[in-house]
């Protein structure tokens, strides 16, 4: 079952093997053959050849070998019917399918992704030519963007209406919704998904629209940023805008450039950087490096560099060492993004690309940076600092590199650096930060650490679903919960809000790591929708308990026992991952969850009342512990 056979034979034959592998490694003719670099492994000497009169491929290095399709399956990941589909569209030919119910399957998904490219037209040309779109034109243009850019790029304009594009498009309800561009409001009428924001268009690979990311006009209500909710077409944890447009730049210079926005990629492309993508409202993830990884194993980090560097770096050299990349981080000037620097000195831009350090390296020379190397005391704490960070890297010779220069720098023997070395890893705390933010802000310098203190609350969805009840608690309370959360800062964070109430009272009560989370998070605004960050930090916890319930399972006498409600959660949190998650449904699994925890007894320590909180101005407590 499945394509039928004379029509794969015509895609097969009307595919240009040359021009498909193109794009993926530079090829050379060679004779009558064309040679370049294995896009399937590491290689500084090309041994990939290609036949282009008989249209197959052979590696003499890893043995790869096939026609067209086979590369396509092997390159992207896809089975033998998704890469016939894909050089189908390539070439134009229409297929057809001898199983009725896969044809039907097919026809639907093709049916939703054409609706998402008859909305993008929609918006665009709404943006181009309504009365209604004349602010966001303005603010376009203030931004550098001029005729060429928001056509390039197909921006649009949502109106600020209930339901202009569903009545527009006149298409079935369910299917709008399916694609994402509508939904079901309480009143049971079909709206728009998006209203009164300028969109970005985001594409799968092959350049077809899946879905968008709105951006509100400056001093409008709402959230900031508003990306499509995960629907059939669309997985933000897999998406990466400007991929489509960026492969061949990104073969080309073998690195991709990984930013935060949208307006980040359009400025490196100003800037004549053509290798950048961006993750779409979420963190970079696997899926998003298993992508990337067939394009280039030098993956360049352009956002959120020092905090995210410090939560992240146990899973960026897990990363480096089983998907076989290397992971380098821009500095960037203080206060500066990419799409600012673009359009200011886009050489400097260009220039911060070039000259990217590799992860460690970058962690490191943040530290060294902020510390005084003057004195025999700063010396030794920045020693201490910096063998900190070093610690974390998982392989031996590396952190040997890097403890070398460190004890030329802090004027240590290296012995003794490489004995202090093996006391910091056998005794761990977690890594210092400069001081700098991220965030694009200024912060005072960090006061010295206690051992005592609580980890840092990385960026994440138990730090998204505490900044939601900061800033909307009539969201949040009744439906969180402290025992909901797993990071102790969290924990300590929730139960001083229920506790206090205001973020003010609590950063007078509490320990520094915990006041300084909270009042982080009370000064960033929340810039998603709150409904949407409330769905996501419920399936997450939900996911975990589906987790702690499958492992409960397998070691029961009495596996069975555990089919019904394993089977409902399931259901349940496939329930959740569709837009706009229905209230009922969400207070079925806040209750399930709750159950669960209080049944397991795996939440977080009891109440409050045990702990030692201190009396306002005077400081942490006397064991500057939590729970």
């Amino acid at each position: 079952m499945g394509i039928l056979d004379e029509d794969v034979a015509r895609v097969r034959a009307s595919t240009d093997i040359v021009g498909l592998i193109s794009q993926y490694t530079q090829l050379k003719r060679v004779g009558q053959r064309w040679t370049g670099l294995c896009p399937f492994h590491a290689e500084k000497t090309p041994s990939f050849s290609v036949n282009d009169s008989e249209g197959l491929y052979h590696c003499f290095g890893c043995k790869a070998s096939g026609d067209a399709i086979t590369f396509v399956r092997e390159i992207e990941h896809l089975d033998f019917v998704g890469a016939v589909e894909l050089l189908a569209a390539r070439t134009g030919i229409t297929l057809r399918y001898s199983d009725r119910e896969e044809h039907e399957g097919r026809r639907r998904q093709a049916r939703l992704l054409e609706l998402v490219d008859r909305a993008a037209d929609w918006y665009h040309e709404r943006l181009r030519t309504s009365p209604d779109a004349g602010a966001a034109r303005r603010y376009l243009r203030d931004r550098g963007f001029d005729a060429d850019e928001v056509a390039r790029y197909r921006l649009g304009w949502a109106p600020d209406d209930w339901d202009q594009l569903v009545r527009s498009l006149g298409a079935k309800a369910e299917d709008l919704e399916a694609a994402g561009l509508g939904f079901t409001n309480r009143a049971g009428r079909l709206q728009d998904f998006f209203r009164a924001r300028i969109l970005f268009p985001i594409d799968d690979e092959r350049g077809r629209p899946i879905g968008f990311g709105g951006r509100k006009l400056p001093g409008t209500e709402g959230a900031k940023y508003q990306n499509s909710r995960d629907n059939v077409l669309y997985n933000k944890s897999k998406a990466l805008y400007g991929l489509d447009r960026s492969k061949a730049g990104i073969v080309q210079a073998n690195e991709v450039v990984v930013c935060e926005g949208y307006t980040d990629v359009i400025g490196f492309e100003r800037a004549g950087v053509d290798r950048a993508v961006a993750t779409c409202g979420t963190a970079l993830t696997e899926d998003h490096l298993r992508s990337l990884k067939r394009f280039s194993r030098r993956v360049v980090l352009a956002y959120d560099a020092d905090e995210a560097g410090q939560a992240a770096a146990e899973r960026v050299y897990a990363w480096e060492q089983v998907h076989e990349i290397s992971v380098f981080v821009v500095d960037l000037p203080p206060g500066a993004d990419p799409d600012e620097l673009a359009r200011s000195e886009p050489e400097r831009l260009r220039s911060a690309v070039t000259d990217a350090r590799p992860f460690l390296s970058f962690r490191v020379e943040r530290v060294m940076g902020a510390a005084d190397l003057d004195s025999p005391e700063g010396r030794a704490r920045a020693a201490d600092a910096t063998l900190a960070v070093v610690a974390e890297h998982p392989d031996a010779l590396v952190r040997d590199q890097y403890v070398m220069d460190l004890a030329d720098r802090c004027r240590v023997p290296a012995d003794q650096m490489r004995g202090r070395l093996e006391q910091v890893r056998r005794s761990p705390r977690p890594a210092p930060t400069d001081g700098r933010s991220s965030r694009r802000r200024e912060e005072p310098e960090a006061a010295p650490q206690p051992t005592h203190r609580l980890p840092e609350l990385p960026d994440g969805v138990e730090s998204e679903a505490l900044r939601l009840r900061i800033h909307h608690p009539e969201v949040a309370t009744g439906v969180l919960d402290a025992s909901m959360f797993r990071h102790p800062t969290a924990v300590a964070a929730y139960r001083a809000l229920d506790r206090w109430g205001s973020p003010a009272e609590v950063v007078d009560h509490v320990p520094p790591e915990v006041a300084e989370t909270v009042a982080r998070l009370a000064v960033e605004p929340l810039e998603v929708d709150p409904t949407d960050v409330l769905a996501r930090f419920v399936s997450e916890v939900g996911r975990r308990t589906l987790g702690e319930l499958e492992a409960e399972a397998r070691s029961s006498s009495d596996p069975l026992a555990f089919v019904e409600v394993v089977s409902w959660l399931k259901v349940t949190l496939d329930h959740m991952r569709r837009p706009n998650v229905d209230v009922e449904t969400l207070t079925e699994l806040v209750a399930f969850i709750r159950a669960e925890t209080d049944h397991s007894g795996s939440g977080p320590p009891p109440s409050d009342t045990d702990e030692e909180w201190s009396e306002p101005g005077s400081g942490p407590s006397d064991t500057g512990e939590l729970g």
